[in-house]
């Protein structure tokens, strides 16, 4: 089974592209932190992980999540090997996003993990149908 979720902020804006048949498909990067603190330095790590989103949902997060947002995304692994023009291999790593949590709003005056509950509506699901591939 393959099933992963990640909550953190979005690195930047979603990228919004059309498909030549007008399926969208939306790029983006999301800053996780590692539950565990360095042990040289005291200090909390991030991975940088890229997800592709796509339909309907592409759409969607494109309109809601922006650079700085707090939000959660759930999908699937999928690692992308090729040759490259001098023989090595080429890997790219990125979930591809099955539903998604609307970003959190800050409440006023809270620090960077106090969020106010903002009555989002429920996930979106992807069906194969919205796949391009």
């Amino acid at each position: 089974m393959n099933i992963i979720t990640v909550t953190g902020n979005s690195v930047k804006d979603i990228e919004l592209k059309a498909t030549p048949s007008g399926s969208f498909v939306g790029n983006g990067t999301i800053a996780v932190r590692r539950d565990f603190k360095n042990k040289q330095t005291g200090e909390y790590e991030t991975d940088f992980i890229n997800f592709v989103a796509l339909g309907k949902t592409a759409e969607i997060m494109a309109q809601y999540v922006n650079k700085g947002d707090h939000f959660g995304i759930t999908g699937r692994l999928q690692i992308r090997i090729w040759n490259k023009d001098d023989g090595t291999k080429q890997y790219f790593t990125e979930i591809v996003v099955n539903s998604f949590d609307f970003p959190q709003k800050k409440k006023e005056g809270a620090s960077n993990n106090q969020y106010a509950n903002n009555n989002a509506p429920a996930p979106m699901e992807v069906t194969e149908s919205d796949l391009p591939f």
